[in-house]
């Protein structure tokens, strides 16, 4: 727990410096004299997974984009339109062709995604890994990782829902397949000291994932516990849960942030929300490889090389803070 608020700590002080456009070094590192931003001859491409669909990924694009501003570089924020490993692959090849200074990705199928970034190494590309891919990164090549290690959070709201008293528990799963989401639901079972049930649903089909739970509620009325993955699932059921009259009767939490989120927890329809703060995980990386390309240095978080940017538990007592830096898309 140290190790991983240390880390967090890091983290921030680090989103700070770059924010202020000045790591102590004056005008001769973080700005031009006059207060403006030194433009930098360096082009960084960013490949994900997230689906423009995904309100999470677009949190996660502008903390792109507000790095590379504040930085001074060139950046490309790519992904699939669908969670789709051999697009993402393709994407991944088209950007180290196309020789950038630096690569940032997420590995939610080392796998499938392997072959790629291991050419984007061997061709000289200092690749981040951020979001997913905590444990597969290292074996990879990859410089560093920003994110959170999912299991372990997981573990954590197993360990909530178990002080609930939750007996019947299902874990929502919108990307079966995306290793960071299935160590979610391994650790959250885990965590629990139960096995339960997995329901696979398709993110991109909100009316399907409220009927898909509402089936799953009617036929197992002992359901007592849900945990969703992302907004993406849980704000179809929510739905599900109301049109049930059960809001408040299941306990239900979710990692990630969205205002529809964030007002359930407020009304205490939900107990909590996991935040892995993916506007940092997007911001992080771009600041890093400038830094890494100006001094040769990296800030590693601790000796496994993971800077932590969660779990951040959000719960009734926090969530109309968090609210505001929700709607401004920075959380």
């Amino acid at each position: 727990m140290i190790k991983r608020w240390a880390a967090l700590a890091l983290v921030l002080v680090l989103a700070a410096v770059a924010c202020n456009g000045d790591d102590g070094g004056g005008d001769g590192d973080g700005g031009n004299g006059d207060g403006g931003v030194t433009q930098r001859d360096f082009r960084f491409v960013v490949v994900t997974h997230g689906q423009a669909s995904d309100p999470f990924w677009s949190v996660a694009a502008n903390g792109v984009e507000a790095a590379g501003e504040d930085m001074g570089v060139t950046v490309e924020y790519q992904a699939p339109d669908t969670f789709d490993m051999v697009a993402m692959s393709d994407l991944i090849d088209a950007a180290v062709a196309s020789q950038p200074d630096g690569l940032v990705v997420s590995i939610p199928d080392a796998d499938a995604l392997g072959p790629s970034i291991q050419a984007a190494v061997d061709a000289g590309i200092p690749v981040i890994s951020m979001n997913s891919g905590s444990d597969d990164f290292a074996d990879l090549g990859v410089l560093v990782h920003v994110g959170q290690t999912e299991f372990e959070a997981g573990l954590i709201a197993g360990q909530r829902f178990k002080e609930e008293g939750v007996q019947t528990p299902i874990c929502i799963n919108q990307e079966v397949g995306n290793s960071a989401l299935d160590d979610r639901c391994d650790g959250f079972f885990e965590g629990l000291g139960i096995e339960g049930e997995v329901i696979p649903v398709d993110l991109d089909d909100p009316a399907g994932t409220t009927e898909t739970v509402a089936g799953v509620l009617q036929q197992n009325p002992d359901v007592d516990g849900i945990l969703t993955l992302g907004p993406t699932g849980a704000t179809p059921t929510l739905q599900a849960l109301d049109e049930a009259g059960m809001l408040g009767d299941v306990k239900f939490a979710t990692f990630d942030l969205s205002p529809e989120v964030l007002n359930a927890i407020t009304d205490g329809d939900m107990l909590f929300a996991i935040d892995q703060a993916q506007y940092l995980q997007g911001y992080l990386p771009i600041v890093f490889l400038t830094k890494y390309l100006e001094t040769g240095a990296l800030p590693l978080g601790s000796v496994d090389r993971v800077v932590l940017t969660g779990p951040q538990i959000v719960t009734a007592d926090t969530a109309a803070d968090v609210l505001a830096y929700s709607e401004e898309g920075i959380r």
